[in-house]
């Protein structure tokens, strides 16, 4: 298996950065386009959460293998200020910042598998993981 891709985050163009090395990787282990779409939409929302709330973190991509199925990783994590109440802001139309993006429940929609864990003042981590058909 690949090295894992590590992307920090620390302003808009690491946002950027870290999609297109997103969509790159799932290119290179055979996703198709509308895929690929999906997994840098994610990664471009999440990363954009990391720089909104928390100014710094990390996003990590890297492929996966269970059970004879090959995948894409997505690990972001920040020491920010943590999510208070992670039930809330997984409810579709919720904002803290009025902004346009479809929040963390669009960037869940957009993978196979996600997962969140959050503490109050000591940051967020969020798995999520793309399976090729």
């Amino acid at each position: 298996m690949a090295q894992a891709k590590v992307a920090p985050i620390r302003s808009d163009l690491d946002i950027v950065i870290a999609r297109t090395l997103a969509r790159d990787t799932a290119k290179a282990l055979g996703f198709g386009a509308i895929d690929q779409a999906r997994i840098a939409t994610a990664v471009s929302e999440l990363a954009r959460n990391i720089f909104l709330y928390a100014g710094t973190g990390t996003v990590t991509i890297r492929e996966i293998e269970r059970g004879g199925r090959k995948g894409i990783e997505i690990i972001c994590e920040d020491q920010g200020p943590g999510i208070a109440d992670i039930d809330l802001v997984m409810q579709d139309g919720y904002s803290t910042s009025r902004g346009m993006g479809m929040g963390l429940p669009g960037a869940k929609r957009l993978m196979d598998e996600f997962d969140i864990k959050s503490a109050e003042g000591q940051g967020t981590i969020i798995h999520c993981r793309k399976w090729r058909t």
